[in-house]
């Protein structure tokens, strides 16, 4: 993946979670918003990382958003720095010299 999608795809998860926090703004409204961003969220964390990390991103990512109370949880964001900062497929492989 080049550097640039990797930042757009940052830049997007800042939005997406900024987003999920609009239901703070307006007291009342907002379970009304998680209602529909739930499952809008969790599509659009399939459509950003594909697999069975996608899919499991989403789950949590609709259930995040669901559940009152849990939308300050950035998942966009935290699943960004899973993939790009602490996965392990991303880190160069070590050699063993013997």
């Amino acid at each position: 993946m080049n550097t640039e999608n990797k930042y757009q795809k940052l830049a997007l998860s800042l939005l997406f979670d900024a987003v999920g926090y609009v239901s703070y703004v307006v007291p009342g409204l907002g379970e009304l918003f998680d209602v529909v961003w739930a499952p809008a969220s969790a599509y659009l964390m399939t459509k950003m990382y594909k697999g069975n990390k996608g899919k499991i991103a989403a789950a949590v990512t609709f259930i995040e958003e669901a559940m009152p109370g849990l939308d300050i949880i950035p998942t966009f964001t935290l699943m960004w720095l899973y993939t790009h900062v602490f996965s392990s497929s991303n880190k160069p492989k070590k050699t063993i010299e013997v």
